[in-house]
């Protein structure tokens, strides 16, 4: 489990909140996360989607965010990058003849959605301004 699609996108929340008014490139934003430009884009329209970020083309355009820091969950910032479960995945073909394979994945399942609504619990009202603040 080595995604690191909610830290990427929260490094790129906690810029552009750090210089509200800038618009900022994702060669530039790449250069702070130290990754390829193509990562920061593909999560940049994952953002956008949710509709926290905005952006803008040409020579002087860049991306920012579409409200104030304050305003934006980082719940909101999880549930737009979220792409797998917290745990994992599920076993792909349990053997069906098997007292435990042919139901692990229902039970997963549940385990699943339980920690999931745990991190979104935990994560809460909790605002970028406040994560941002801390730099």
């Amino acid at each position: 489990m080595s995604n690191t699609r909610f830290a990427t996108a929260i490094h790129i929340m906690t810029l552009l909140a750090k210089v509200p008014q800038e618009w900022l490139t994702s060669d530039w934003i790449a250069g702070s996360i130290n990754v390829n430009p193509v990562i920061v884009r593909k999560e940049l329209g994952e953002l956008r989607q949710a509709g926290l970020i905005t952006s803008k083309l040409g020579k002087d355009g860049g991306t920012r965010l579409s409200k104030n820091a304050e305003e934006i969950k980082i719940s909101e910032i999880y549930a737009a990058v979220k792409n797998n479960e917290v745990l994992g995945r599920k076993n792909q073909n349990p053997n069906p003849a098997c007292p435990v394979g042919k139901e692990i994945n229902s039970h997963l399942s549940i385990l699943f959605d339980q920690t999931d609504a745990l991190v979104k619990d935990f994560l809460g009202d909790k605002s970028l301004q406040e994560f941002t603040d801390q730099f």
